[in-house]
């Protein structure tokens, strides 16, 4: 009886060493999640500059989910500041840095230079370097579409303006040229602020334009208070970078906004699949960078159709804003852009002038 014990014991044994899973290969480890990074130069608002690109992050995190891991610093000064935290967020692992805005451009470069396996992507700049990409948007298309819908709104209209750099020159330009389109009596007068964000200037500013009879304002700085004072006011305003209805439900006639989410994905992917090169990418309404919705209440219907008409002509190509067949004068009565010629791309980075019917002047 004992050995049939031990007998039986055995097999059991030898029943259950065979039914034990065996494998000769370790499992590999899940790679780590890449690290990308963005860099905001003010703060995170419910709309805005920093709020679309900030849209833009989140896009990439759920296109991308747990392949990549993405961080934002956000109102951080252009200049030291601006190195200082770029640099600290090369030490730290990331692979791939956003920094949108044009005073980031040197202080990208510079770091660049001493991280040369991180890629960097500097939005608005226009300096490459091996491991330094550029990209930026064609805003002033979307400023003239807003144009069109203002210049059948209004006659005077006020601009708030950061610095009178190409790219806000561009739409300064590109907003009067679309009013002018259908309302050649419009006139646009700007106030330059000498800085991107600060609210209670930005308001004082709109406050100013609206005393000196502006009855619609449009704007190229980072909040919404331009919006905010319009709405107070009962005047019109064209939103900038995000829809603002929330902040101007009357005010609001369109929005002038930014899509940075497909941009921004395509870029962290390269990083991950190894084919990402430095270049400069410089996008429009037919790329899906700008677009002009959220049009309000007071838009009657047939000015609506008229702007997405006009946008799709600008999608298809049919339409260009720095062309004209009859030509284009400064507002000190030089030709601009001769008649039956359009600007090419470096003479629309490289503006330096105001189109006729703009109020204000630029240091030569």
């Amino acid at each position: 009886m004992y050995k049939n014990l031990v007998a039986r014991c055995a097999c059991a044994l030898a029943a259950a060493s065979f039914s034990i899973p065996f494998s000769t290969h370790a499992q590999a480890p899940a790679p780590a999640p890449l690290k990308a990074a963005f860099v905001y130069v003010a703060p995170l608002t419910p709309a805005g500059w920093v709020r679309q690109h900030e849209q833009g992050r989140l896009a990439v995190q759920a296109a991308l989910g747990n392949r990549v891991e993405t961080r934002f610093v956000e109102n951080v000064p252009e200049g030291a500041d601006a190195e200082r935290v770029i640099r600290d967020l090369a030490q730290q692992g990331h692979r791939i840095i956003f920094t949108p805005s044009f005073g980031y451009m040197e202080p990208t470069l510079k770091v660049a230079r001493e991280f040369p396996d991180v890629k960097f992507e500097s939005i608005t700049g226009y300096k490459t370097a091996p491991n330094v990409a550029t990209a930026n948007a064609r805003y002033y298309e979307g400023r003239y579409l807003a144009g069109v819908a203002a210049g059948r709104l209004a006659t005077q209209a006020g601009y708030v303006a950061g610095f009178p750099i190409p790219e806000v020159i561009q739409g300064i330009n590109a907003f009067t040229l679309g009013m002018r389109s259908v309302n050649p009596k419009a006139t646009v007068r700007v106030v330059f602020l000498g800085e991107w964000f600060n609210p209670p200037r930005e308001r004082d500013a709109a406050m100013t334009l609206m005393n000196q009879g502006a009855e619609v304002l449009a704007f190229h700085t980072g909040s919404t208070a331009v919006m905010t004072a319009a709405q107070e006011r009962g005047k019109l305003a064209v939103a900038y970078h995000s829809d603002m209805r929330q902040f101007g439900p009357d005010a609001q006639i369109v929005a002038v906004t930014h899509l940075w989410g497909d941009y921004y994905t395509r870029r962290v992917q390269a990083v991950l699949d190894g084919t990402w090169q430095s270049g400069s990418v410089w996008g429009g309404v037919k790329d899906g960078m700008i677009r002009v919705d959220g049009f309000g209440s007071k838009v009657p219907a047939a000015v609506r159709n008229e702007v997405l008409a006009r946008q799709a002509d600008m999608a298809a190509g049919r339409l260009q804003v720095f062309a004209s067949a009859s030509g284009v004068r400064d507002n000190e009565g030089r030709v601009a852009i001769a008649a039956g010629q359009s600007l090419t791309d470096p003479e629309i980075l490289g503006m330096k002038w105001l189109a006729e019917g703009v109020l204000a002047k630029l240091d030569r």
